[in-house]
Formats: structure tokens, C-alpha cells, sequence
């Protein structure tokens, strides 16, 4: 099974919204998600970028069932992410 990036172009995240989901992310038990590799987020004029690298499709949605209410929560409109297959990752 070959890892999938994943990217979510959220135009109402905030660095607070972005700061709150992460600890409330802690506080369900999935600071850490299995299967998440790589998480990187970037600030964009309207928004954040968010890039993350999976072992797979599968742990992206298991993971989704917890984030999505928590986005909601803090007031955050959760955006379909962009999904290409990893051919390569060099660290």
C-alpha cells in the first residue's frame, strides 16, 4: 500500500482556531494520529494550508471522524482535501 499525501485549503482557518483543534486533538487522543507520517501547515493570506502524509486513505478517515467535529467546534468550515499518491520522500 503506497502513502497518500493529503491537502486541505481551509480558507476560515485561523492560527487560534488552528491552536485550539490541535488541543482538543490531544485531549481526544489523537495529537498523534496512526498512520499520519508528516503534518505541515502554512499560513496563506486568507487561511492555512494544510499538507499531511499518510500510510493511508483508510487512517486519514478513521482519523476524520474525530477531527471534523472538533473543526466544527471551533468554528471551522472543513474543506474536501486534495489526495495524490506518494511516489517519493526524501527527509
Amino acid at each position: 500500500m503506497k502513502n497518500i499525501l493529503a491537502q486541505f485549503n481551509i480558507a476560515d482557518f485561523t492560527v487560534p482556531k488552528y491552536d485550539q483543534t490541535i488541543k482538543d486533538l490531544k485531549a481526544a487522543g489523537v495529537g498523534n494520529p496512526s498512520g499520519r507520517l508528516y503534518h505541515v501547515v502554512t499560513l496563506q493570506p486568507v487561511g492555512m494550508l494544510v499538507t499531511d502524509i499518510w500510510e493511508s486513505e483508510e487512517k486519514l478517515n478513521k482519523f476524520s471522524e474525530t477531527l471534523i467535529p472538533i473543526l466544527k467546534k471551533n468554528g471551522v468550515t472543513p474543506a474536501r482535501p486534495t489526495l495524490l499518491q506518494v511516489h517519493n520522500i526524501i527527509a
